[in-house]
């Protein structure tokens, strides 16, 4: 069994920061990537950012510059650095961990950005 836990979620101020992780623990093999996905209300779930087990990183347009995806390979864990929120950056936000045979998703943490 595997799973994501996240944290760091919360409310700041435009032009705030916040740092959320997402730690893995189970029985986690042949990991290909971890990202974040986010999905506001009537919206679809989009990817944010994903960084590969090789450390290659790849950033949704909107968020180029201001967030930051990183990761601890030895604790199974990935983080996003976001700075200069916005109040459209407003959504829950998943964690998801990529593996050869499963694809797993945290609960999500909100994140709201307040004008």
């Amino acid at each position: 069994q595997v799973q994501l836990v996240e944290s760091g979620g919360g409310l700041v101020q435009a032009g705030g920061s916040l740092r959320l992780s997402c730690a893995a623990s189970g029985s986690i093999v042949s990991v290909n990537a971890m990202g974040w996905y986010r999905q506001a209300p009537g919206s679809q779930r989009e990817l944010v950012a994903r960084i590969t087990s090789g450390g290659s990183t790849n950033y949704a347009d909107s968020v180029k510059g201001r967030f930051t995806i990183s990761r601890d390979n030895a604790k199974n864990t990935v983080y996003l650095l976001m700075n200069s929120l916005k109040p459209e950056d407003t959504a829950v936000y998943y964690c998801n961990l990529w593996t050869v045979l499963a694809d797993y998703w945290g609960q999500g943490t909100q994140v709201t950005v307040s004008s």
